[in-house]
């Protein structure tokens, strides 16, 4: 009978490939805010939270993304570890200087809500992805999820839909109904990247 075998052991990431990562996450996650904010929807995270306040003030969703980020770095800085908050960092100013010259670089014409949905989430999902692998945060909310986790035991999973839930129903006061069902969609094309390709066991690098 054939023993099952041992998973390879893991191979430490290269500072190339760190940055790397922290270039190609950063880009992703500004693309995917720059195309929800053209059809007005809204997503979880810290992300979904700089939209929302964006529709409400019309101020820079960029400038409000790093913005909230950077107390809720604070808070955990003290327990994350240097690398994993200098990686978020350079994540939160990455967007938004990307969000802020976008317009400069390229315009969305038209693009309709469906498409928008589905294509804003999963961008977003490949961007947090590719910074996961990395160890590296996509926004504050995920390194307070993270940090409650470590420091009280709260399940992450479990917090991080919490916090999801709290966005979705603020955003409530800037989005119709219709808006609403579409943003939960761009939720789970989110959702669903991760869950696909950041499971237990399906890569071994760090």
């Amino acid at each position: 009978m054939t023993q099952p075998t041992e998973p390879p052991p893991g191979v430490p990431h290269s500072l190339f490939e760190d940055v790397y990562a922290v270039v190609v996450g950063t880009i992703l996650l500004s693309l995917g805010v720059v195309i929800l904010q053209k059809a007005q929807l809204a997503t979880g995270g810290v992300a979904g939270l700089a939209l929302t306040v964006s529709y409400i003030t019309g101020l820079p969703v960029g400038l409000l993304y790093a913005g909230l980020t950077l107390p809720m770095l604070a808070v955990t800085i003290r327990d994350m570890g240097r690398a994993f908050l200098v990686k978020t960092l350079l994540v939160t100013l990455g967007v938004f200087a990307v969000t802020s010259i976008a317009p400069m670089l390229f315009e969305i014409a038209r693009i309709n809500t469906p498409t928008a949905a589905i294509m804003g989430g999963t961008v977003i999902g490949m961007g947090a992805l590719a910074l996961a692998r990395h160890a590296a945060g996509s926004g504050g909310s995920g390194a307070l999820v993270l940090w409650f986790y470590r420091t009280k035991g709260w399940n992450a999973g479990r917090s991080q839909m919490a916090f999801d839930a709290c966005v979705l129903l603020l955003s409530l006061f800037t989005l119709d109904l219709t808006r609403m069902l579409w943003s939960l969609l761009g939720v789970a094309a989110t959702g669903g990247i991760l869950y696909v390709w950041h499971r237990p066991g399906r890569y071994t690098g760090y």
